[in-house]
């Protein structure tokens, strides 16, 4: 039976915070609202893009807007690659993934549409079988739900399948629908959201950890 390997996004397959960064600020700056640096920007990804905003505006003292949630998605850095690009290591670990045999998806609580559009600007969407967004399905992350049906749109098994993720809600959403998680050491959740999940230090650990969870 086929393995499954199923990857975050933001933080863990992409390091496309450069890009929200700069889209985030954009939207700020038009509305005459103090940006914010890079770090504090990363640790704002993770829930979603109406969070992110939600906690873009709390910073200010502002309450949640649907106008600045609406411009910031339709930024064009949000869903075609500027600033973005893979973490070093990403492509030689996809690569060797696939060639033992394992098949790829992508459970992301990044709307689809953006997600699939900014993987293809990048020429990765081709690799994924399933690419489960945030608003793909009636739950996401850390819903278990989420990665269930972002792995059965794939075609792959609970019992053959492996999560990584560089935050907590992927280690909950797999710890709820009893996958094995990966956490990646790389990305921009500090390690303590690993909750005990093994950490991986770099991409190139990924296929030994994950053929050690799944076998």
């Amino acid at each position: 039976m086929t393995r499954t390997v199923i990857f975050d996004l933001d933080g863990t397959l992409l390091d496309s915070a450069p890009d929200i960064h700069a889209a985030l600020n954009r939207v700020l700056a038009a509305r005459g609202i103090a940006p914010y640096d890079l770090p504090a920007v990363k640790a704002m990804i993770g829930d979603g893009v109406r969070a992110l905003i939600q906690r873009a505006l709390a910073g200010r003292g502002l309450s949640f807007n649907e106008a600045v949630l609406a411009a910031f998605v339709a930024d064009d850095a949000i869903s075609h690659a500027r600033l973005t690009a893979p973490f070093p290591g990403i492509a030689e670990a996809l690569d060797r993934l696939e060639a033992e045999g394992w098949r790829l998806a992508v459970c992301t609580n990044k709307p689809e549409a953006a997600a699939r559009a900014l993987l293809a600007s990048l020429g990765l969407a081709g690799r994924f079988a399933a690419i489960g967004g945030g608003d793909t399905f009636p739950v996401r992350k850390p819903d278990p739900g989420h990665l269930r049906a972002t792995l059965a749109a794939a075609g792959g098994n609970p019992a053959r399948a492996v999560m990584i993720g560089d935050h907590r809600n992927d280690v909950l959403a797999a710890a709820g629908a009893g996958l094995p998680c990966i956490f990646a050491g790389w990305g921009y959740g500090p390690r303590a959201m690993a909750e005990g999940a093994p950490v991986a230090a770099s991409p190139a650990e990924l296929p030994g950890l994950a053929a050690a969870l799944v076998g």
